[in-house]
């Protein structure tokens, strides 16, 4: 081991990695130093986070019933909210430039800290090559003889080098491109409302009356090598809502993002409170607004929804396709695909980054090889970008299975490791009570407090455990699936191998409540 992971530098000024994906600009308040000088700083600033996240991938779930989705969306829409909220207590009263990992080395365990940042950066590299798989399934609909892994090839080549530009120029065609998706959602969320209401060319006024016929909720079918399994009575029907809360689960992953950038924003009393707002109105009006007016706009049982699923990702699979065609509008799929198209190459490129920057920050703080944390003149980290960049080859597993099927096998890793990063949140914020608690220092100290902690962290951790537990229930349905299985759950043990190493490499201790620490970077 000696030589291979750098001597940790969070004792030296400056050397402190920043939270991935929010990246100081020159000036920028910094908890320990006041400001952080760019000539000081070898991983140039530029990127501002202008993150939004986005509802795709219903139709998929739309089919267990409109009732079974909203609650999908509602029950871990509540626990990514507070999952915010929480990150939102900490870095407005303890920041640092660590992300979730730094939290939990502070608060519960190093070792923890260091497989959370591993645990951050295997989700992102494993999210890489998912949304190249789709961006191949998309271009399918044009060009259905192209095998997706041209695709992964050409796109990987483009969205690499768009990485090894001056962060600058990524950071701009972020913001133009997120503007753009939120754009897009908003047209189509009013699309299905008008549609519902009676505003589409067939002037049929639907309300909530497919909530009512076929019916809100619906049994549980799955399709596997060809033959269809239906699950009845209540026990399909709970299924169904559960098959809806995990790929909830899945559709809010990155959502915490934005709570990483609370330990480092001025002026914490007003924009933590503003940050944590904006994420909730997102949470209501984007993802809980869009799955209820596709609920009131597409019935389950529509053939063209089961037409759709079949699809995989193209724009007919869309649900908003689907809506538009039950209402009369046509022609709306190559729109929505070309759409699609933009929001899956955004998010390949956005991977990229935040991967590299996770993996440069573990090197800036000893948990990686040293050489993460070189950089070019133009502040680019090349061996991080490198690294991030050779997970693309897994994509190619495309070339021996289905597209539709890798897409899924990526979709199971990647929510195994995005609801751990929630678990490391909720258990670092829970241990930071119990210390303030131990060391009598009151809440009521803090600059921003939510009225839902600290006893909804509660609720959410035992949410998100099941989640994690459960979420490979389809490796059981009708028979048990090996390689669902395995892409369900190889992040667990990935998570607790990395715990374990660490802590015989390291030999780090528990973090008892009344040796935490609570003063340090701390504002009144």
């Amino acid at each position: 081991m000696a030589g291979f992971f750098s001597k940790t530098r969070s004792d030296e000024k400056g050397a402190e990695s920043p939270p991935p994906g929010q990246e100081l600009t020159a000036g920028e308040y910094s908890s320990e130093e006041g400001v952080v000088d760019e000539a000081q700083d070898d991983l140039h600033r530029g990127m501002k986070p202008r993150q939004l996240s986005l509802i795709i991938g219903t139709g998929t779930t739309l089919k267990f019933g409109p009732a079974s989705l909203l609650i999908g969306y509602a029950l871990m829409g509540f626990v990514v909210y507070v999952v915010m909220v929480a990150l939102g207590e900490m870095g407005a009263w303890l920041p640092h430039k660590k992300s979730f990992s730094g939290y939990a080395s502070r608060f519960v365990d190093p070792a923890m800290g260091f497989a959370t940042g591993w645990n951050y950066f295997f989700k992102y590299v494993i999210v890489l090559p998912n949304n190249l798989t789709a961006t191949g399934i998309i271009l399918q609909y044009w060009l259905p003889n192209i095998n997706v892994s041209v695709w992964i090839v050409v796109f990987g080549v483009v969205i690499i080098l768009l990485n090894l530009i001056h962060v600058r120029f990524f950071g701009e065609a972020e913001f133009w491109m997120s503007l753009i998706k939120a754009l897009v959602i908003l047209m189509l969320i009013l699309l299905c409302f008008i549609v519902a209401l009676g505003g589409g060319p067939n002037g049929v006024r639907t309300g909530f009356y497919f909530w009512q016929n076929p019916g809100a909720f619906a049994e549980y079918s799955t399709t596997v090598n060809g033959a269809t399994t239906v699950i009845t009575g209540d026990t399909g029907r709970f299924l169904g809502v559960w098959a809806c809360i995990v790929q909830a689960t899945f559709a809010y992953l990155g959502t915490e993002l934005v709570g990483v950038a609370f330990g480092e924003t001025p002026n914490p009393r007003k924009n933590v409170p503003r940050a944590v707002n904006q994420t909730l109105l997102r949470i209501v009006f984007f993802y809980i607004a869009g799955v209820l007016v596709l609920g009131m706009a597409v019935p389950y049982n529509s053939e063209e929804l089961k037409k759709a699923v079949k699809k995989g990702t193209s724009g007919l699979a869309s649900p908003f396709t689907v809506a538009a065609q039950v209402a009369g509008v046509n022609h709306l799929a190559d729109a929505v695909n070309g759409l699609l198209l933009i929001f899956t190459l955004s998010a390949a490129n956005s991977d990229i980054y935040l991967a590299s920057r996770t993996v440069w920050a573990l090197g800036k703080d000893g948990q990686a090889p040293h050489v993460m944390q070189r950089t070019n003149k133009r502040g680019v980290p090349i061996p991080a970008v490198a690294l991030s960049s050779i997970f693309i080859a897994l994509g190619f597993m495309n070339a021996t299975k289905s597209a539709a099927t890798v897409f899924g096998y990526f979709v199971s890793l990647v929510t195994v490791f995005g609801a751990l990063n929630w678990v490391a949140v909720l258990v670092s914020y829970l241990a930071m009570i119990k210390a303030m608690k131990v060391q009598g220092v009151e809440r009521r100290i803090m600059p921003y407090r939510n009225i839902l902690l600290p006893w909804g962290a509660y609720i959410a951790l035992a949410i998100t455990a099941v989640v994690i537990i459960f979420n490979g229930y389809a490796a059981f349905i009708p028979h048990f699936q090996v390689d669902k299985f395995m892409t369900s759950y190889i992040g667990i043990p990935v998570y607790i191998i990395n715990i374990l190493w660490w802590k015989f490499v390291k030999k780090t201790k528990r973090v008892r409540p009344e040796e935490a620490d609570l003063l340090t970077g701390r504002r009144a």
